[in-house]
């Protein structure tokens, strides 16, 4: 780095006496920065700054410590914006080019690549149109390297809607599309003359009665594969800067006048002050907020022999195997109505010595019970689960670990070693309720593929051997948190005040502990897209939630901070073939956590990987649920899903209502009627997560 540095230095020293042509060529083709409304003069520097790590910028800087206006910065490693700043981020009209000569001229917000412009690549590929969050999102046009183009809809970087794509063989299809493939009504029209008007379905035509269009054009549908886009190495907004004072050598300044907000006339106003504005030191600006960067150990203890439950995960992880190596179903996701038999009395006995249908072991005689298995097989094919990684998750050399002593629940949470699945013990209630809804949710996942109810994966039951013949039941179920980034925070929310508030003092909360509704102390500002989205799912999710008169269920929230995740190096991340990241905990060391580069984990899907904003929010008094906000917002990634789905207002939440409704205030306590739970639920949700401005 010195070395960059120093050669930094050299060029600048040698061309400091064309520094300001340069930069007055620079902006006269350039319009003014957005500024507020209401605003007041303040000073402004045209700047010369090296960095420490060998980043130049070059334009308008504020006193506040960062760009505000027109601006140029190039990185160390060849990359470069030039064009609008507003406080400290890439806002406005801008140019972003990369090393490998691939450029972005157009609309940014925020830093992302977002509104309209244009992408040209190094290998010749070209995208006009609109973007969201670094997204191809609307209307646009892409001419590919190879000659194909394609013009219509696109939906987070896909064709998603009405469009036309043609082939540089002279094939072209006209219709519907969804998720990057040809879907819906559509005409393709061959080069040859052969014609196909019909319904599509993944790419393909679907089959008719009299035909089958597959077979029928299968040597004219093998030309026709859609090309895919030059990709950028890295977003305009993964870039990192360095606006601390005192990482920098600063040159020629030159006064002028800009007119920004002044503090007091932001009040009443929310104001986007970004971290390094606050603080010289990003870590003390999230320290500020009462959060903790050091690493925290990781969660659970390993099972190993002694352990007084050794012998029950051996007999889980026999169970299993056994399970997922059965013959695998068609391919077909439409299950029989006999394929939901939960009254299935079959047992498989696991003997030590093994026996014609299982292998010897070295743990107690068990019987082991799957219930519908093709139901959770088919399940997990949706979910896109691997079986052969599935098996290596739950049953491979790795132990698995025991998260905590028994809750209020009873039950016990084990975690697969690379932390993709959570294994939960259950009483008898919960399996007859998850049993009673398996097809309603079978249909509801299949439905809503972005769905943000807790994902099942398979239901078992251990009988033990002995006397006593106790059975202990399990479901497995993905781990929300499974992320290559470090979770800074996590709230489970419920919607209601009692007893909703942690019992330890801020001193002993670090990242692995769960806050609850009155720790919340920020709104979640979703972009507009995605906001809609969110809304969508969880109107639907509730729906179905009531339908099954399910109630006590929470919205699992985890929040990682961008700026703790900034110092991190991003060379362990590499994405599976089930499109989830790596195995590496949230609460891993240091060296096992990786930066948020979205091109090295996995991609962004409602509830997971979610570039968003937080507002910080400040209560009144101690029982107010949702604080006021304050104008300060924060770059994070934010991961969400409804937990706790197997508890239905049976006879003892209603004994529970009516008796804490003696001693408290009805709409404030967790056990109530599933419709009132929905709805405040739903209020409440609502009113914590916003559309960003």
């Amino acid at each position: 780095m010195n070395n960059v540095l120093k050669a930094w230095e050299v060029k600048v020293k040698k061309s400091q006496a064309s520094a300001k042509k340069r930069a007055a060529t620079m902006f006269t083709t350039m319009s003014v920065a957005h500024v507020d409304e209401e605003a007041s003069d303040i000073k402004v520097s045209h700047v010369e700054k090296i960095f420490s790590n060998g980043d130049i910028y070059i334009g308008q800087w504020v006193a506040e410590n960062y760009p505000h206006g027109d601006g140029k910065y190039l990185w160390s490693d060849g990359c470069m914006y030039v064009g609008e700043w507003c406080k400290g981020k890439s806002n406005g009209k801008g140019k972003f080019s990369w090393p490998s000569g691939a450029t972005y001229e157009g609309q940014f917000k925020n830093s992302y690549i977002d509104g309209e412009g244009t992408f040209t690549g190094s290998l010749n590929d070209t995208y006009k149109g609109f973007w969201v969050m670094n997204k191809k999102h609307g209307k646009g046009k892409e001419s590919y390297g190879n000659g194909d183009h394609y013009e219509g809809n696109w939906r987070k970087g896909l064709h998603d809607g009405q469009g036309t794509y043609q082939w540089n063989s002279g094939h072209q299809y006209i219709g519907q599309w969804k998720k990057g493939k040809m879907n819906g009504n559509g005409i393709m029209i061959w080069s040859n003359g052969n014609r196909f008007d019909g319904n599509w379905e993944g790419g393909l035509p679907s089959s008719h009665k009299d035909l089958d269009p597959l077979l029928l054009f299968s040597i004219e549908m093998s030309e026709c594969v859609i090309h895919e886009a030059e990709s950028p190495s890295v977003f305009p907004s993964e870039k990192m800067f360095i606006w601390s004072k005192g990482e920098s050598k600063n040159h020629k300044h030159h006064k002028q006048q800009i007119r920004i907000n002044s503090k007091n006339e932001n009040k009443g106003r929310r104001q986007s002050v970004s971290v390094d504005e606050r603080f010289t030191n990003h870590e003390e600006c999230i320290r500020g907020l009462g959060i903790n960067l050091q690493s925290v150990e990781r969660q659970g203890v390993t099972i190993c022999k002694g352990h007084k439950n050794y012998e029950l995960m051996l007999n889980l992880q026999l169970g299993i195997r056994h399970s997922v190596g059965r013959p695998a179903p068609s391919k077909s996701v439409d299950l029989k109505a006999t394929g939901f038999d939960t009254e299935e009395k079959l047992w498989t006995k696991f003997p030590p010595e093994g026996s014609k249908h299982t292998p010897p072991h070295q743990s107690c005689d068990f019987r082991w019970k799957d219930y519908c298995p093709f139901v959770f097989r088919t399940l997990r094919k949706l979910f896109n689960v691997d079986p052969a990684e599935y098996m290596l998750s739950i049953c491979g050399d790795e132990a698995l670990r025991e998260l905590s002593s028994p809750g209020k629940s009873g039950s016990f949470f084990y975690m697969t070693h690379d932390d993709k699945y959570m294994i939960k013990t259950m009483k008898k209630a919960e399996v007859k309720v998850l049993k009673r809804m398996l097809p309603s949710y079978f249909e509801h996942v299949k439905t809503y593929e972005n769905t943000l109810v807790t994902k099942f994966f398979g239901l078992h039951c251990v009988k033990l051997s002995g006397t006593s013949q106790k059975k202990v039941r399990f479901v497995i179920m993905g781990n929300l948190f499974h992320t290559n980034v470090r979770i800074n925070r996590r709230f489970d929310l419920k919607g209601s005040s009692h007893g909703r508030i942690t019992d330890k003092p801020e001193s002993q909360i670090d990242a692995n502990a769960t806050l609850k509704d009155l720790d919340l102390n920020f709104i979640f500002r979703l972009q507009n897209d995605w906001f809609q989205d969110f809304c969508r799912q969880v109107e639907k999710d509730l729906e179905f939630l009531e339908h099954e008169r399910i109630m006590d269920y929470s919205l699992l929230v985890g929040v990682s901070f961008r700026e703790s995740n900034q110092e991190l190096e991003n060379s362990n991340s590499e994405p599976n073939s089930t499109g989830t990241s790596p195995r590496v905990s949230s609460a891993d060391t240091d060296t096992s956590i990786t930066s948020l580069n979205p091109t090295r984990w996995a991609s962004v899907r409602l509830g997971m990987n979610m570039p968003a904003r937080v507002e910080k929010t400040v209560r009144s008094h101690q029982n107010q649920l949702v604080g006021e906000a304050t104008g300060e917002f924060y770059d994070v990634i934010l991961f969400f899903g409804i937990i706790d789905i197997l508890q239905n207002y049976d006879i003892n939440k209603k004994l529970e209502h009516a008796y804490k409704s003696f001693q408290f205030d009805p709409t404030s306590i967790s056990a109530v009627d599933p419709i009132q739970y929905a709805k405040r639920f739903r209020d409440f949700i609502f009113s914590v997560f916003k559309e960003d401005d």
